[in-house]
């Protein structure tokens, strides 16, 4: 067993990454466009002799070869893009780029990662096997991940565990939140176009309106939730957008519905596209209009395995203490694109909290979203120790 003071993160590293944090967190960039994200990861591991390999034209991985000899292939995963949001923080550092900001902690997790690559080179003598760590593009937009492991970031050799986490201002500083099971829900996107056929108000016969089309599909679509989901299994079906009509006395001949669906299983998530497909069409036809459903499938649920992710607890409690790790009640409907990840390969995803006493708590995406740089050794001391300790040896 390698004792907890070998994974330590030094005063010096501390400070370089609070540094770099910084850097990150002043230039952000939205998803795809990271090429100057993606400059600085590349100067950072220069700067430390750790070879790197571009993938896509905004991804990087480092791979981490130990000495000790053969070892499974364990990656690690950050996502470092931004998003569409002016900053309100006041922090000193706050975003230079108008209307981008690390709203939800991205800055936060590429540090993370490039401490742990550096941790985990100057360790190499203690490590066998081989550590993939993955600063991937793109987390905010869709197919991201997908990309990447079709480019094949999860080969040569193949990577037989994943990990990730993310930072979480619902716990406490410094805790880890760990889920057995789904973690995070599917995202997909759905558009419904109710064709009709455009008429006069006064002879409202000769028409078939699209606006009572859309409302009776809009009553009937809660159903897909409250009737013909497992009601332990949270599901959720919205519809946020409509457009349609003309005039107040036109019958409208077409109307656009925009919503989005969540799930915590993927048999969930195929069934929620079928009902609403059949539902819509089957309402439409019976006005004598049509319905045309574009569905289209983005993230995938993350659903922890539970053998990487009792490792994840585990060595958790070993390091930060039994009082510093919580098994989260429920996942969040939120969605992360490393739910492609945990479809190939057994993986754990888990929160790191942000929460201060004294401090007002900013969800995800919010304008004034911020976190402590001192959660950032904590982050590196816990995948060191994770990797050091117990996925070196593989998952039992």
């Amino acid at each position: 067993m390698i004792i907890k003071e070998n994974v330590e993160v030094t005063q010096d590293l501390t400070d370089k990454l609070a540094g770099i944090r910084k850097h990150l967190h002043l230039h952000p960039e939205l998803s795809f466009q990271e090429f100057n994200t993606v400059k600085y990861i590349a100067a950072c591991l220069e700067e430390w002799n750790i070879p790197y390999q571009k993938i896509g034209e905004t991804g990087i991985f480092v791979d981490i070869i130990g000495k000790k000899g053969e070892g499974p292939h364990i990656g690690i995963r950050a996502d470092i893009d931004a998003l569409p949001i002016k900053e309100d923080t006041g922090l000193p550092f706050s975003s230079v780029n108008p209307g981008v900001m690390h709203a939800c902690g991205h800055d936060g997790h590429t540090t993370i990662l490039l401490g742990t690559v550096y941790n985990l080179h100057q360790r190499r003598s203690s490590l066998s096997g081989r550590v993939r760590c993955i600063f991937q593009p793109g987390e905010e937009a869709d197919g991201a991940a997908e990309q990447l492991i079709k480019l094949g970031v999860l080969e040569s050799p193949a990577v037989d565990a994943m990990l990730a986490l993310h930072l979480w201002p619902h716990l406490p500083h410094g805790t880890v939140g760990v889920k057995y099971g789904a973690i995070t829900a599917s995202c997909d996107d759905f558009v419904i176009e109710i064709v009709g056929k455009g008429g006069h108000s006064a002879r409202p016969h000769q028409a078939i309106d699209a606006i009572t089309i859309s409302s009776q599909i809009l009553q009937a679509l809660p159903t897909l939730v409250t009737k013909a989901s497992n009601p332990v299994e949270p599901v959720v079906v919205h519809v946020g957008k409509i457009h349609g009509g003309t005039a107040s006395n036109i019958v409208a001949d077409r109307v656009i519905l925009e919503g989005t669906t969540r799930a915590v299983t993927r048999e969930t998530r195929k069934k929620l596209k079928d009902q609403i497909t059949e539902l819509s069409h089957n309402i439409a036809k019976t006005f004598g209009g049509n319905a045309i459903v574009n569905y289209k499938e983005s993230h995938p649920p993350v659903i922890n395995s539970e053998a990487v992710t009792r490792v994840l607890e585990e060595c958790a409690r070993e390091l930060l203490g039994q009082e510093k790790v919580v098994q989260l009640k429920e996942p969040s409907m939120g969605a992360d694109d490393f739910g492609a990840f945990a479809e190939k390969v057994p993986s754990v995803y888990f929160r790191l909290g942000t929460a201060q006493d004294g401090h007002p708590v900013y969800d995800l995406h919010h304008p004034k979203f911020e976190f402590n740089d001192s959660i950032i050794p904590i982050g590196v001391e816990l995948f060191t120790y994770v990797i050091l300790n117990r996925l070196q040896k593989g998952v039992e």
